[in-house]
C-alpha cells in the first residue's frame, strides 16, 4: 500500500500485517501515525478476507515507545483533545471484530506498552522489554492504560509498573500475564503465523472478541474523562517540565526545593 507514510500494512492468506515504521524514532506515534493506524485497523478489520491481524514495530529495536515526544509542546501535533487521537486508536483495536495480535519485537514503553494491554493477544520475543514512562514525563494514559492494565496484570502490579516506571524483561511480563508467549528472536515470526493459522481455523463468530471487551467497557468512559483533565494537565508546568527534561535528556524537576 501506497497511502501510508508511517506504517508498512499488507493483508494476504487472511492476515492482516500492520506496521508502525518509524524506526528512527524507536516506533514512537504522532498525530499522523495515528491517523494512519486508526485507518489500518479499520480496513482490516471490516475486511471479509481478512481472519487476524498483526500489530508490530518495523526493526528490531522496539514494537512502539508511545508519543513522540519531538512532537510535543504542550499538546502533541495532531487532533483530539491531546494531539493524538488515541482513544479512537484504542478503540477501534478493541471494535473491529477481528482478533489483534501484538507482535512484540523490541521495546514496548509508555503508548506502546498501552497498544499490547489492547490487543486481544501478545507474542513477545526474548529481548522485549516492556513499562511505563508517563509520570518521567508528566503524562498518562487515564484509561486504558491504566484500568486495564489492572484488569490484566493486577492492580498492585500495574501501580508498580505506573509509580516506578521500571522496565520489565520479557520472561516476567509472560509472568504477570501481559502476553500469552516468549520466544527466541528467531522464531517471532513463525510463532506469530502459527497462532495466525490456529485462529483463522475457528469459526469467527464464535471467537467471540465483544463478548470479552463488554467486561471491561465501561473504561471507555473513563478514559474519555480522564483525557479531558489530561489535555488541561499538559498545559501545567509540571508537565512542561517532564517533556523538556526528556528531550534535555536530564532528570525532570518536579517537585521545588524551596530555593
Amino acid at each position: 500500500m501506497t497511502d501510508f507514510t508511517d506504517l508498512l500494512y499488507e493483508a494476504s492468506g487472511g492476515i492482516a500485517r500492520i506496521t508502525i515504521n518509524r524506526p528512527e524514532k524507536y516506533n514512537a506515534f504522532r498525530g499522523q501515525t495515528c491517523e494512519e493506524l486508526i485507518t489500518a485497523f479499520n480496513r482490516a478489520g471490516w475486511d471479509r478476507s481478512v481472519g487476524v491481524i498483526v500489530l508490530t514495530g518495523s526493526g528490531d529495536k522496539a514494537f512502539c515507545t508511545g508519543g513522540d515526544q519531538s512532537a510535543h509542546d504542550g499538546g502533541y501535533d495532531g487532533r483530539g483533545l491531546i494531539g493524538l487521537p488515541v482513544e479512537e486508536l484504542q478503540t477501534v483495536i478493541r471494535d473491529v471484530p477481528k482478533p489483534v495480535i501484538a507482535r512484540v519485537n523490541g521495546y514496548a514503553v509508555g503508548g506502546g506498552n498501552v497498544l499490547v494491554t489492547c490487543c486481544d493477544l501478545a507474542i513477545a520475543s526474548e529481548t522485549a522489554q516492556f513499562g511505563q514512562v508517563g509520570p518521567k514525563v508528566g503524562s498518562v494514559d487515564p484509561g486504558f492504560g491504566t484500568a486495564l492494565l489492572a484488569r490484566t496484570v493486577g492492580e498492585k502490579k500495574a501501580r508498580e509498573i505506573w509509580y516506578l516506571c521500571q522496565r520489565y524483561k520479557a520472561q516476567e511480563a509472560l509472568e504477570i500475564g501481559l502476553v500469552n508467549r516468549v520466544v527466541p528472536a528467531a522464531e517471532l515470526d513463525a510463532e506469530v503465523a502459527r497462532w495466525c493459522e490456529e485462529i483463522l481455523a475457528m469459526s469467527p463468530t464464535a471467537i467471540a472478541k465483544r463478548s470479552f471487551n463488554s467486561d471491561s467497557e465501561s473504561i471507555r468512559g473513563i478514559s474519555a474523562l480522564g483525557m479531558q483533565t489530561l489535555a488541561l494537565f499538559y498545559e501545567t508546568a509540571e508537565s512542561k517540565e517532564g517533556v523538556a527534561a526528556f528531550m534535555q535528556k536530564r532528570k525532570p524537576r518536579f517537585r521545588s526545593t524551596g530555593d
